[in-house]
């Protein structure tokens, strides 16, 4: 059966994050569905040029961009979109536009992708009334899907859960190898224990977790001498100062690397040069971080008061600690630091990743999703 798929997005070229990674992965699967089912399929950027298109991922053809034009945004996404068969919006910002195609042609099947904080909080008025209205909401995680039906009272036979996917275009690692390069760059040997956080460091978003994982290094380089803490991620002034003030007080400024912004390309050499990954936060909607760490065969350790669960598959692929318990995330470290990482281990830990987060996998639930949906 034909069908015209449409999808809406506020930014997903432009710039770096788990939604946009999501989001650029949906697009390209979307479109490879779509050439297979000879279905119509587009996508459409409120804040993305169409120039910022990232052409491995769908045709030009396939995109438009606005360029921050939200009012020609709006205007065109309604057209077209009371003539699809699927409308599916990426964010909840997205809700009036979803909610006055509804309105207009209730045919129309218009589905929400609900990721994290930016659904676990209130709701504006037309907001709440969009979840009303909308056919389906996509969960990245099974606590997300709870957290719209406990907070949004979301039917649970209106939401469904979509676990993400790795990038089908990052660039994996054959061999386990930690790379010189890097070495060179840290002024790290072999002989150091790298513990790795790769996260979005912004002042008003305290709940990542690092500043955990800062408070244990002086406890932990006891046990191993030599360890570093490895942070990545754009940070704004006020973290930095805060961050780099927290070090000084605890003495570890040796001890701790602060990389800034980390491009893309340069991703997996840096869980290849580490020994673990650790994110202990408290507000992953999913956490697409774990499972790059995990697909680059790095041991991961995440909260466990989060999505975060899903990603590490509820604990088979990793271990989740309460983040705001000290001695039970050193206990983790430890225990990761201490048994050795062959590169058999990492092989065979990037293959289960593999087996459960790849795009095939991925496709083909979205593709159930999308054969049931009548029209």
């Amino acid at each position: 059966m034909s069908k015209k798929i449409l999808l809406f997005t506020l930014q997903s070229f432009s710039t770096t994050g788990g939604i946009q990674k999501m989001t650029r992965t949906l697009a390209h699967s979307l479109n490879h569905l779509a050439t297979n089912g000879k279905w119509d399929f587009d996508m459409y950027s409120a804040y993305d040029n169409n120039q910022d298109l990232m052409p491995q991922y769908l045709p030009a053809k396939k995109f438009r961009g606005f360029n921050t034009n939200r009012s020609n945004f709006v205007i065109q996404a309604i057209k077209k979109g009371i003539k699809a068969d699927v409308v599916i919006l990426t964010h909840i910002n997205l809700a009036m536009v979803g909610l006055i195609i509804k309105k207009i042609n209730p045919k129309t099947k218009v589905w929400l992708i609900a990721h994290g904080i930016e659904v676990w909080r209130p709701l504006s008025f037309f907001q709440k009334a969009f979840l009303k209205h909308c056919d389906k909401v996509v969960c990245v995680s099974d606590f997300t899907k709870q957290q719209m039906i406990g907070r949004h009272n979301v039917s649970q036979d209106k939401c469904a859960i979509l676990n993400n996917a790795i990038d089908p275009f990052m660039q994996l690692p054959t061999a386990f190898v930690k790379p010189q390069h890097l070495l060179n760059k840290y002024n790290l040997t072999l002989d150091n224990r790298v513990i790795y956080t790769l996260t979005r460091l912004a002042n008003s978003e305290q709940y990542k977790g690092h500043d955990q994982v800062i408070k244990l290094i002086s406890r932990l380089k006891v046990k191993y001498p030599g360890i570093k803490y490895v942070l990545s991620g754009q940070y704004d002034i006020n973290e930095e100062v805060r961050i780099k003030k927290m070090i000084a007080q605890d003495g570890i400024e040796e001890d701790v690397i602060l990389t800034g912004f980390i491009d893309e390309k340069d991703i997996p050499a840096h869980f290849l040069l580490a020994d673990v990954f650790v994110l202990p936060s408290k507000k992953e909607g999913f956490g697409i971080v774990f499972i790059e760490a995990l697909a680059c065969g790095l041991p991961v350790i995440c909260g466990n008061a989060d999505g975060s669960i899903d990603a590490i598959r509820n604990g088979e692929l990793g271990k989740a600690v309460d983040a705001d318990n000290l001695d039970e995330l050193e206990t983790a470290i430890s225990n990761v630091l201490e048994t050795s990482l062959s590169s058999q281990k990492r092989h065979n830990l990037q293959k289960q990743c593999l087996h459960y987060f790849n795009e095939d996998a991925y496709m083909n639930n979205l593709e159930e999703l999308l054969m049931a949906t009548n029209g």
